[in-house]
């Protein structure tokens, strides 16, 4: 687990958000994960880290990796949620996730 990962489960906790499953394998046949999941509500959260670095994630075949994978997902009904490090410290990314779970609740 990442840094950051770790810095928005300490989130989850003291905002009381629903404990989400930690790379959840949402597809019947690719072997993606998610970093966090909420399945009854189909929705997913990727902690995009390595933004300053030139990480995987930001070079051209990682990049249209995590495409193909997102678009997928969407097919599939899933709700994605990215976010960076800035989104994470700032307390931006939980109160998005928060206000996710909340429009989800209030639609079942």
């Amino acid at each position: 687990m990442s840094q950051l990962e770790a810095t928005l489960e300490v989130h989850f906790r003291a905002y009381k958000v629903p404990q989400p499953i930690r790379e959840y394998r949402f597809h019947p046949v690719r072997r993606w994960r998610f970093d966090f999941a909420w399945v009854d509500q189909k929705i997913a959260v990727e902690v995009e880290g390595g933004g300053w670095i030139n990480g995987r994630h930001n070079r051209g075949k990682g990049f249209a990796g995590d495409m193909e994978k997102y678009h997928e997902a969407t097919l599939l009904g899933w709700n994605i949620y990215r976010c960076n490090d800035q989104l994470i410290t700032s307390g931006r990314a939980i109160k998005a996730i928060r206000l996710l779970l909340a429009r989800a609740q209030q639609a079942a």
